[in-house]
């Protein structure tokens, strides 16, 4: 493989690519508000000449370049969260600003950079003759993530029945390899109680007291949960408080939290839940324990409801995908870090409930995301666009298929 060539190509398209993430950057897309993000990605694909672009009920973009039997993919989410407070910005978040080394904007990092990089990454593969009839490929940018990771990913391996070989997840990276992430799950815990006149609380039963009890449990079970050597321990962590009452001189009737709650290898969502339910107060105070359901439209109106449960997945470091990946960096850039993430990914659904391999590569920093100021660096578009398209021949080039 002539790695000078591919990484000449990559720096050549370093202009183009920079364009595009600003032309995204300054289209605003939360999830569920994607549609005028995705419709400039279909715009580019065409300006790239892809063989094929589609754009599925859900809403995700699928392009295709190349005819070859095996399908490899490259993922990127296309909606980001919001900006927050506005006052913690240095610069607008929206129209963003460029210098010499760096992009910044909502998004930049978490992670329409990493579409950026991919679809130059397929052109490069196109413009070097590196299609061959081994391989096709597909570049998807894919929506709800934010959301609920993983949704759009079960959408299209079973309604839009593509089944890749393997995924290549281009969310941050901080330039490492990662093959492997934490899962999560979504806990809600309810109590209730009897409201009464606020000036007489004792003829009541108030449910934030209970649920104050079930917080401080909550909290030391956190110090209690598994770890692992590879993706680290399990945590958990209250994220949201709900109640109810008459009014602000009553006492409250119900009481809520939602637990966000990482797992490691070897834990499940009925360990998880099983965990809070034998709590002392969870028990004394009769708390239901339950996982959200996530069931918010998409863009395009389509409801496709799922358990808010994300497997954890892990490819191992001598599988011939991570060693294709590895080569491929090695090649263009020197010997890689492998490594994982904190976070969660799309490949909660593609590995972790569907099996098919995933490995990590991506632009920018995995600390940008959701934070104001966020930005990614323009050299990291140049490394992920190269390693893309190195990566299929060599994969394909050690017989796997």
């Amino acid at each position: 493989m002539d790695f000078e060539r591919i990484r000449a190509a990559a720096r050549g398209y370093a202009g183009d690519m920079t364009r595009f993430l600003r032309d995204l950057i300054r289209i605003p897309g939360e999830s569920c508000g994607e549609e005028a993000v995705i419709k400039r990605i279909v715009g580019e694909m065409e300006a790239l000449d892809f063989d094929k672009i589609e754009v599925d009920k859900m809403g995700n973009v699928l392009g295709f370049m190349g005819s070859g039997e095996s399908l490899i993919a490259f993922d990127a989410h296309v909606d980001t969260v919001g900006i927050g407070e506005r006052g913690n910005w240095k610069f607008d978040p929206y129209q963003g600003y460029e210098n010499d080394t760096e992009i910044g904007g909502r998004g930049a990092s978490d992670q329409i950079g990493g579409m950026a990089a991919a679809v130059y990454g397929a052109r490069i593969m196109k413009d070097l003759g590196l299609l061959s009839g081994k391989y096709r490929v597909l570049v998807s940018g894919t929506v709800q993530e934010e959301d609920c990771d993983g949704l759009c990913w079960q959408y299209i391996i079973n309604e839009d029945k593509i089944r890749p070989d393997f995924v290549v997840i281009t969310e941050p990276t901080d330039g490492h390899i990662n093959r492997g992430q934490r899962g999560r799950m979504e806990i809600r815990v309810e109590v209730k109680g009897v409201s009464c006149h606020g000036s007489a609380p004792e003829r009541g039963d108030n449910a934030i007291y209970k649920m104050a009890e079930i917080i401080g449990e909550v909290k030391e079970l956190n110090s209690r949960l598994k770890d692992d050597p590879f993706l680290g321990k399990g945590s958990l962590a209250v994220s949201e408080i709900f109640y109810n009452s008459p009014s602000r001189c009553a006492v409250a009737d119900m009481c809520a939290i939602s637990v966000d709650r990482r797992l490691t290898s070897g834990e499940t969502w009925q360990m998880a839940l099983k965990e809070i339910e034998g709590l002392p107060a969870v028990r004394r105070y009769g708390a239901q324990v339950s996982m959200y359901k996530y069931e918010r439209p998409s863009y395009t109106g389509l409801r496709y409801p799922t358990e808010c449960f994300f497997p954890t997945w892990t490819l191992p470091e001598g599988h011939p995908v991570t060693q294709a990946m590895a080569e491929a960096y090695r090649g263009l850039w020197g010997e890689p870090e492998i490594s994982k993430w904190t976070f969660s990914t799309n490949g909660v659904a593609i590995m972790g409930r569907e099996g098919i391999p995933c490995i990590g590569l991506g632009p920018g920093k995995e600390a940008q995301a959701h934070a104001p100021n966020e930005i990614t660096w323009k050299q990291d578009l140049v490394k992920c666009a190269a390693v893309y398209a190195a990566l299929p021949s060599l994969y394909t080039g050690q017989g796997n298929k």
